[in-house]
This record gives structure tokens, C-alpha cells and sequence, in this order.
């Protein structure tokens, strides 16, 4: 199961907003990662925490290129979390070797074509709007079924697009319009996911459904949570720090 690292070049981002929105301290994170195994470095310049307010496109390429640039050089591999197929596109070009897209390709019509361009692997997550109001939508009649069938929708037009089945990966979407029994019975139930037949990427690190005061306070929580999928059959999971998670891995 390979280890996502999370970099929010972001001054609002919830668990970590503002502490790397710099080159430098960017970097800096960045090259830890490295050190401690990281397998993927996902790189966004957008918040997608509940509630935030969407930036403008030349914001994010402003926050998310120069990092990319840099961290291309030492030959990891790079993901860039973005929306937006203009920044996905943009992202590759400088050494982005992976798009995710929290949206599956609803907030932008143009993604999903752009992605199949790139013949790049690409990450579509349940989405069901954006995070400024993403609170009121988690209503379900059964969570899994429901995000399942919703899925299947942007698999679907993500196949009709171009992306072929090898290069497209699927994120059930922990924390996104759902509420925390929601994101645990997604959880119990990670091998219906599993068995639609497409890599499976889990981002469930420090989020409010996994209890704590604070998102640093839910680090322990993390790695129980990647304990405990690492033997679900996923590709992989998305997370803030990595030793940890890279270790509890090799027991």
C-alpha cells in the first residue's frame, strides 16, 4: 500500500494551512517526506476543507509551480491536487506525474478530456459540490450504495472521456459532504470499493470524524486508520505525516 503525503501550500488549509505557504518551508516538508519514504508527494494550492472559499486559477498556479519545479529535480513522484484542468495541465508540464481532482471532474468539463491527454494516472473522488456548503449535501439513504452508485457515474464518464481503466483511480471521499458515521461505515465497507475493479486512494488523516480537540491532536487515530486498511486491498492512503504511517506498514 503505498504512502501519499499531503502539501498544502495553502495559508487556510484545515490540518496544516499556512505552515508550509512558502517555497522554503515548502520545500523543506517536502524533502522530509522524501527522507521517511514518502511514495507520492500531493501537492495543492486550493483548500477543500469544509467551508473554504475556491481561489482564482493564477493563485493556484502561483502556490503550486514553484514547488513543483523544485521537488521535480530530486525525482519524486508528484500529484497535484487541484480542480481545475488548467492547473492539472500546467502541473505537468513542470513535473506533476499524477492529477487528483476532488471533484471527479464536476467542477471543471474540460478535466476529465484533459486528463485522458495526459494519459496520466488520475484520481476521481466522490464529490457532491463545493466545500462552502459540501455540509448540507450528506444526506443518504445508504451511504455506501449511494457513493458507490455516484462513483460509478464519474468512472463511467471518466471511461467515455478517454481514461483508460489502468490509469484511473477512485477515493470513496472520507469527510466530503459526510458525516462521521457516514465516513466509518464507508470504512467498514472499504471492500465494496475494492471490488468495482479500480485502485482504491483513501484520505481519511486527521479529520474530524476520527475524534481529538485538534487535527494534530487525531495523528494517532491516523495510523490506527492506515493499521487497520492496510490489509483491505487499497492502493493507498493519503495522509499528513509519513514515518509514521510507513511503519506501522512495514510491521
Amino acid at each position: 500500500m503505498l504512502v501519499m503525503g499531503i502539501l498544502n501550500v495553502t495559508p487556510d488549509s484545515f490540518a496544516d494551512g499556512g505552515r508550509y505557504n512558502s517555497l522554503e518551508t515548502a520545500l523543506q516538508r517536502a524533502r522530509e517526506m522524501i527522507a521517511e519514504g514518502v511514495d507520492i508527494i500531493d501537492i495543492g494550492g486550493e483548500s477543500t476543507r469544509p467551508g473554504a472559499q475556491r481561489v482564482s486559477a493564477d493563485e493556484e498556479l502561483a502556490r503550486v509551480i514553484p514547488v513543483i519545479t523544485e521537488l521535480a529535480k530530486d525525482g519524486v513522484v508528484i500529484s497535484i491536487d487541484t480542480m481545475r484542468a488548467s492547473t492539472a495541465l500546467a502541473a505537468v508540464d513542470f513535473g506533476a506525474q499524477i492529477i487528483n481532482d476532488v471533484s471527479g471532474g464536476l467542477a471543471d468539463p474540460t478535466m476529465l478530456k484533459v486528463a485522458a491527454q495526459l494519459k496520466l494516472p488520475y484520481i476521481a473522488m466522490h464529490w457532491r459540490g463545493a466545500s462552502k456548503d459540501m455540509n448540507s449535501r450528506a444526506v443518504y439513504g445508504d451511504v455506501v450504495h449511494d457513493v458507490i452508485q455516484e462513483l460509478q457515474e464519474r468512472i463511467r464518464a471518466a471511461l467515455d472521456a478517454g481514461i483508460s481503466k489502468d490509469n484511473l483511480i477512485i477515493d470513496p471521499g472520507i469527510g466530503f459532504a459526510k458525516e462521521a458515521d457516514h465516513n466509518w461505515k464507508i470504512i467498514d465497507h472499504i471492500d465494496q470499493f475494492v471490488s468495482l475493479g479500480y485502485r482504491v486512494l483513501v484520505g481519511g488523516s486527521r479529520k474530524r470524524f476520527l475524534g481529538g480537540d485538534s487535527p494534530d491532536g487525531r495523528e494517532a487515530a491516523s495510523v490506527a486508520l492506515t493499521k487497520r486498511l492496510s490489509t483491505s486491498g487499497i492502493w493507498g492512503v493519503r495522509v499528513h505525516s509519513v514515518k509514521l504511517h510507513k511503519d506501522v506498514l512495514a510491521q
